[in-house]
């Protein structure tokens, strides 16, 4: 708060004209040189600070005519770029000197600016409104005016300025990190700069506000919230889930015990972060896992799509969705706007990525649903069928053979009726209408009949064949609206795991480097490894053989190839290995694995992988050092990116699982045919960090912004682990060379600057008057 007795009535009436009035579209404002270096094309504090003082004094000079000089015009000044000098010309007179005045405002200016470079300041998220510490930050404010007024009295002009350049810094640090604008509001906040009136309506940090950020601008990512929040910089504090913490136990009882103490935060419009919480289940969950993710709403994190992509095949987990929330339905929550059917997209991009599904149910439904889909769900397989997308009047084809047990069916959607056929004709059919069939054996709703037994919830049907299911060739037909899902699944021991390797003939020790997805243009070898030999139903005769893999397209089920399989080592073991064909690695995108062989007796066995694969376009390549990070140390990791079918610009970017501080010296590189970077990261483990946690480092790299292609990820797990007192060793030196095609990128200087002028609209309110005009003053006193 200014007190009442500031020496400025010089300055007349107030000043009532808003920046945006002197200053229209199409117009520039004065660059200081700072922004010129550093930061060009961006708007600085420096920038702000100069821009006020400028539109303040040509306030001042209008409200003040010269003695002996006619008065100003504004409309001299509009549509032009305002400068010092011509200021100072137009009021004193032509070749009127403006260098003191620029001195001096360049020193208020610089002391802004040095908030964010400064040892003392720069962390400090009570000087920036940062970290939800908007409450401690008025009052850093506030003492920094008193300050300012302090040093002014005491002629300490420098003192003054520099005082006020840092209470200017977190004046426009409060409308830039805030959610102020946002909220709606068009004048400054009443109660800023009077300490003697709370701050209102203010979040906590545990309220979840917004969805993480880790692009430069990531418009959008404010939640539906009404309290006045701030968002977070660096890692002192760190930044708190919005969602999360992980709960892991081995305890059923213990489980539902959580389970049952999870309650709603209220509710409200959609979307949710739940792609957000679905990657942190994944970093904690086991490879080879079953995740089920229940939600009525879209997400708010869509642009994490492609990474929990990535994340579900290197962890090989299986996602499966239960929604109850139709995308055609109008009707149920309240909307601020029309929600689009399309919204549930990444939802089936990540289950089609994992091998899972999307399935789309009612309230009262859900708990049955999630009891029937999560049954023994491990010990299933899915069977693949032939014509991946139902057609109508074209029946989808699967394959039962006589080490499958427990077959069932699964349909989900707008169904009016289908009908299932086993190899001997006989028929299942279900409709919503009365229908009739020849050879019909079973026609209810639900209950039990001739091929096994039926259920349904709602949208959601659930065919269970009688054991020993007919082996031979079984047919589905299904008639609905919209795109209905169907899914086979069936019991047994037999099943294939699968990896991708590079054959590595130099050095002394020959064989396969492992890969997580082929590498296009890279020659590259697939190993099948079949489990359950040793549980076949006639353990004393025969092996199964296996000849061949089908490779198939995802999603369409088109087929690209067949690769034949060439036995390892004992045939009890199962192990094959087969060479990839260089079409596929020529071409990008997803395809699905499905092994081909006979059982002993000569009859067939089909089986498909659980979950698809894809061909990326760039090896990356990410390593850290031995051992574990330790609290409050600086960890060097080392990247390597390497193309192999042709040229490419990539993108690069960072990030790290929980937020810590993350650097790297590679942001952009262009790789020839053959050709590799390197590249060195850091990362900073705070004091803070607990023992025995884990950090999931991702390193993604996009060709080009406006590429179509997905983003290719590289993950790296590292663990925090406190040293004992005897494990206190001298920290290795690490080397920091730099290598070949590195970039190491330019210094960085942005502020963001919010939307509709706020900056420019404080200058309309009473106390601004006394404000802008001590600022006027510190920048003519003395030098």
């Amino acid at each position: 708060m200014l007190p009442a007795d500031v020496p400025l009535s010089h300055l007349g009436p107030s000043v009532l004209l808003l920046l945006q009035l002197l200053m229209p579209p199409a117009s520039a404002f004065f660059p200081n040189i700072w922004s010129l270096l550093a930061a060009p094309g961006s708007i600085t504090h420096q920038d702000l600070t100069e821009e006020a003082a400028l539109n303040v004094t040509l306030q001042l000079f209008l409200e003040q005519p010269p003695p002996g000089r006619p008065p100003l015009r504004l409309e001299d000044f509009l549509g032009r770029t305002l400068l010092a000098d011509d200021l100072f010309a137009a009021y004193f007179g032509p070749g009127s000197p403006s260098r003191r005045f620029r001195a001096a405002l360049g020193e208020v200016s610089r002391a802004n600016a040095a908030q964010d470079f400064l040892p003392t300041s720069k962390n400090d998220p009570d000087l920036h409104f940062d970290a939800e510490r908007l409450g401690q930050g008025r009052t850093r404010l506030v003492e920094a005016l008193r300050e300012t007024v302090a040093a002014a009295r005491a002629l300490d002009y420098t003192l003054a300025r520099q005082r006020l350049g840092a209470a200017l810094h977190a004046l426009q640090d409060f409308y830039s990190h805030s959610n102020w604008v946002e909220l709606g509001r068009q004048q400054p906040h009443p109660h800023l700069l009077w300490p003697r009136q709370e701050l209102r309506s203010l979040a906590q940090v545990g309220d979840p506000t917004c969805s993480d950020c880790e692009e430069l601008s990531c418009p959008g990512n404010l939640l539906n919230f009404t309290l006045l929040t701030s968002g977070y910089f660096g890692t002192h504090p760190p930044k708190p889930p919005g969602f999360g913490p992980v709960f892991t136990t081995s305890d059923p009882d213990h489980f539902w015990q959580q389970l049952n103490e999870m309650h709603a935060l209220g509710g409200g419009d959609e979307p949710e972060m739940c792609l957000s919480a679905l990657e942190l289940a994944l970093l904690h969950t086991p490879p080879l896992s079953d995740i089920f993710v229940f939600t009525d709403a879209s997400p708010k994190d869509a642009f994490l799509t492609n990474r929990v992509e990535s994340l579900t095949q290197e962890r090989r987990c299986r996602v499966t969705f239960l929604v109850t929330e139709d995308p055609s339905r109008a009707q149920g929550r309240a909307r601020r706007e029309v929600l689009s059917p399309l919204r549930f997209e990444p939802y089936e991009a990540v289950a089609l990525a994992s091998g899972g599904e999307v399935i789309f149910t009612e309230d009262q439904y859900i708990q049955d649903v999630a009891a029937i889909v999560g049954d023994s769900i491990a010990d299933l397989v899915t069977l693949p069928l032939e014509s991946r997308v139902v057609v109508a009047e074209r029946p989808l084809v699967f394959r039962v053979d006589g080490l499958l047990r427990k077959v069932t069916v699964r349909i989900h959607g707008e169904v009016s009726s289908f009908w299932i056929r086993n190899p001997a004709g006989i028929l299942l059919c279900q409709s919503l209408t009365p229908h009739t069939h020849p050879g019909v054996s079973q026609g209810q709703e639900e209950g039990e009949g001739p091929l096994g037994h039926t259920r349904r919830f709602g949208r959601f049907w659930m065919m269970s064949m009688n054991d020993p299911p007919q082996s031979g060739t079984w047919e589905i037909q299904v008639t609905a609206k919209g795109t209905p899902r169907v899914r086979v699944q069936a019991q047994t021991s037999l099943d294939f795991l699968f990896h991708f390797g590079i054959p590595m003939e130099d050095g002394p020790h020959p064989g396969l480097y492992p890969l997580t997805q082929p590498v296009a243009g890279l020659q590259t070898q697939l190993l099948v490894e079949v489990t359950g030999l040793g549980s076949r139903g006639n353990p004393g005769g025969p092996l199964p053989h296996f000849s061949h893999v089908v490779l198939r397209g995802v999603p369409q089920g088109a087929e690209l190839g067949q690769v034949p399989l060439e036995p390892r080592g004992p045939p009890e073991r199962g192990l094959f290995a087969a060479s990839l064909p260089p079409t596929l690695l020529s071409t990008l995108g997803p395809f699905s694995l499905e092994l081909v062989g006979q059982d002993g007796a000569g009859r067939g066995l089909h089986r498909a992988a659980p979950q698809p694969c894809a061909v990326v376009p760039v090896l990356l390549e990410l390593s850290g050092p031995p051992g574990f990070l330790a609290p409050g140390t600086t960890a060097p990791l080392s990247l390597r990116i390497a193309s192999f079918s042709g040229p490419q610009d990539l993108y690069l970017r960072t990030s790290a699982k929980p937020s810590f501080a993350l650097t790297s010296n590679l942001s952009r590189v262009h790789l020839e045919q053959n050709e590799s970077a390197w590249g060195r990261l850091w990362l900073e483990v705070p004091d803070t960090a607990a023992s025995d946690s884990m950090v999931m480092v991702t390193v993604t790299a996009k060709d080009g912004e406006a590429s179509m292609m997905p983003p290719t990820h590289a993950f790296l797990r590292l663990l925090v682990r406190a040293p004992a007192p005897q494990d206190q060793l001298p920290a290795p030196a690490y080397s920091t060379d730099s290598v070949l095609n590195t970039s190491s990128p330019a210094f960085h200087l942005s502020t963001s600057v919010t939307q509709g002028g706020a900056w420019g609209g404080l200058l309309g309110k009473p106390w601004w008057t006394s404000f802008v005009g001590m600022l006027l003053l510190l920048s003519l006193g003395p030098w």
